[in-house]
């Protein structure tokens, strides 16, 4: 019980923060007199006050977190300001049930990108400002955001640093002191999204249009503004804009940090993760550019790499931004598209899947067991990057895959069980726990998740969660062992 309020202490501090994300869709709805600011005024207001409020009762039980309090603090944070993002969506748009509004609003926070919503276009433009806020937020971690500012409540930070941010090997800190390295990852993030801004207005957007995508393409999350996504623009110059910053997204901030600290572009060709994610995507998308117009599904050679450059990009970076229907072409590439979206993104981006050093580290010990098979007395221990991976971290990644397999197959069953076709419900799980967006069949680029049961939603919201927080955090507060002292 005393462990649950000093969670509660804390998750009142991290409310209060979310509190200030309702400030700028506030400020925008008053700009344009669209309607809605009352809507988030109250939302604003009802989420500081219940965070001070709970902050203030549990006062007397502040501590330094442990592991375990990490973990938990993480999910139910997660959980809890989904609802609160959940509440302006319910209140603005007429006839949404709270189990849709919560599944948009989990979708926003964990970046998936997937949406019960339709006729987009129609929306008040501040709700649209906060649909892709909530990704914007989401996207680097509004925990890891809390980490630079907890300290001013007394409350420390690595735990929750620990448990939210992805990958395998977290110990690495880029400064001496956990806040401060979360504030320099935080103003990279910022200043990428600005220049994005900057892009895709002089490429033809509008101010607003280019603000809400430039929050999504940095989030890699794939909201839009329109029902047709990026199609809508029909612009390559967009696409161009939106493909840079993608790839840019997708590699780890941390990466970005060093490479500015010693302004030098060699770190990202030193560094594997980061090269073998490049050559994933780009050499997809040549492949299947070449690969489309050798069926003629385009005229020209280079209208084919223009489309498949864009949906390889947007697919392998876990956005899920729609240039083409790509369900209409050779069932190759829609499959190979999901496929690279769950192993494309570098640890430490904001990308979602297994993580490309996950992968890396799979095919190097495969390499290794094939090797001690021709020669079983070798010493031949697995490096990345020059540096030697230990068992520990190599054993971590075997259980994370056997749980991430499970998982899918367990969701894809259930959703089997309620009457869903085999290829709607595995590949809206496979979109759901990697946090890519649209799946294929039923719920592919071109349609929405609205025709899905509560029941169904349910399940699809909580994948997106667990997905998100890399299975490990969510499934280990489950576990009967955790609540024990």
């Amino acid at each position: 019980m005393k462990r649950l309020l000093v969670i509660a202490h804390v998750l009142g501090g991290l409310l209060m923060v979310f509190a200030a994300t309702f400030v700028p869709p506030l400020l925008w709805s008053l700009g344009v007199d669209d309607g809605a600011h009352v809507h988030f005024f109250i939302s604003g207001l009802g989420c500081l006050a219940c965070g001070a409020l709970l902050w203030g009762a549990t006062r007397p039980f502040s501590r330094e977190l442990e592991p375990r309090d990490g973990c938990l603090l993480v999910v139910l944070g997660w959980l809890v300001m989904a609802v609160v993002g959940a509440v302006p969506l319910m209140q603005q748009i007429p006839g949404l049930s709270f189990t849709d509004a919560y599944f948009e609003s989990m979708s926003g926070l964990t970046t998936t990108g997937s949406t019960v919503l339709s006729k987009l276009e129609n929306l008040p433009q501040s709700v649209n400002l906060w649909r892709h806020a909530l990704q914007w937020y989401g996207g680097m971690g509004i925990i890891v955001m809390a980490v630079a500012i907890l300290p001013l409540l007394g409350v420390g930070g690595m735990q929750l640093f620990k448990a939210e941010t992805p990958g395998p090997m977290k110990e690495g800190k880029l400064t001496p002191r956990i806040t401060q390295t979360a504030k320099y990852l935080w103003l990279i993030y910022a200043g990428l999204t600005v220049l994005c801004v900057l892009g895709l207005h002089l490429a033809g957007l509008s101010w607003f249009e280019a603000l809400c995508h430039a929050m999504s393409v940095m989030a890699l999350g794939g909201f839009s503004t329109h029902d047709l996504s990026i199609q809508s623009f029909d612009s390559p110059q967009v696409e161009a804009v939106m493909v840079v910053f993608m790839l840019l997204a997708v590699l780890s901030f941390s990466t970005h940090f060093v490479a500015l600290r010693q302004r030098s572009l060699n770190i990202y060709l030193r560094d594997a993760e980061a090269s073998a994610v490049l050559m994933l995507l780009l050499g997809s998308s040549i492949g299947l550019g070449l690969y489309l117009y050798a069926l003629g599904v385009y005229p020209t050679l280079g209208e084919a790499l223009r489309h498949a450059t864009f949906n390889t990009v947007s697919l392998g970076t876990t956005s899920g931004f729609m240039g083409q229907d790509y369900t209409v072409w050779p069932m190759f590439v829609p499959v190979w598209l999901l496929f690279i979206g769950c192993i494309g993104s570098s640890a430490g981006s904001t990308g979602g899947g297994i993580k490309m050093i996950r992968a890396l580290i799979l095919i190097k010990q495969a390499g290794r067991e094939l090797g001690r098979l021709i020669h079983p007395r070798a010493v031949a221990p697995l490096t990345v990057n020059g540096q030697i991976v230990g068992n520990s971290i190599i054993f971590a990644v075997l259980g994370y895959m056997l749980l991430w397999g499970v998982t899918q197959v367990g969701l894809t069953m259930l959703l089997l069980a309620t009457g869903q076709d085999f290829m709607s419900a595995f590949s809206a799980v496979v979109a759901s726990v990697n946090n890519i967006g649209p799946g294929l069949g039923s719920y592919g680029p071109m349609q929405n998740y609205a025709p899905f049961s509560d029941f169904e939603t349910w399940v699809l919201a909580i994948a997106m969660l667990a997905g998100r927080l890399e299975l490990l955090t969510f499934f280990v507060v489950l576990m009967p062992a955790f609540w024990r002292r």
